[in-house]
């Protein structure tokens, strides 16, 4: 009887961890989509999006080892992120967009449409015949030190001008905020 009821009290902490992680993900997400999407305008009827969401969580790879050695912060933690890093990440942002526009931020939603994969983008873009629409890509969120979270955001167009950077957010009081970006590019 005892051991059923640490298993069950086991399965309830492990369960709440995993719950956590996405809540916390979705957080990031709606910040990301919030800053990039002001400005966009709304999509009704036939009119063009210029900057869509790619649905695929982008994996985490050697570029953060750059970013790790240019920030005191992400020195001290580095060990803690090195493990983060993964290239074969096979995940997506769909649990965390559905957290996100379920009931509410529908004027978000409005914005930002539907993520699209890379040949959905691609195909937009053929039809319109146009080098304006941008592609956002988020990696997956990086946690340490109990209160930071590390993200890349890159923009990819058809055309050479790509851009990125990487946002370190700090858990105040139980809200994400953007503390710094670091390693901006474009190309």
């Amino acid at each position: 009887m005892k051991f059923d009821f640490k298993l069950i009290i086991a399965f309830i902490f492990c369960f709440q961890i995993g719950f956590s992680q996405e809540n916390q993900d979705a957080a990031i997400l709606k910040i990301l989509l919030s800053k990039y999407y002001q400005n966009e305008k709304v999509i009704v009827k036939n009119r063009l999006q210029f900057l869509s969401f790619y649905c695929t969580k982008a994996p985490n790879n050697e570029e953060t080892l750059e970013v790790i050695n240019k920030s005191p912060l992400l020195k001290q933690n580095a060990t803690e992120i090195k493990k983060q890093i993964n290239n074969q990440l096979q995940e997506d942002w769909s649990k965390e967009y559905t957290s996100i526009f379920s009931n509410q931020n529908q004027y978000l939603k409005s914005k930002v449409n539907n993520c699209l994969s890379i040949e959905e983008f691609h195909k937009v873009s053929k039809r319109f015949n146009d080098n304006n629409q941008r592609l956002m890509i988020v990696s997956k969120p990086m946690y340490f030190a109990e209160k930071y979270c590390l993200v890349k955001v890159a923009f990819y167009r058809n055309i050479e001008h790509n851009s990125g950077s990487f946002f370190l957010f700090e858990n105040l009081n139980g809200i994400w905020t953007i503390k710094e970006v670091l390693n901006e590019w474009s190309t």
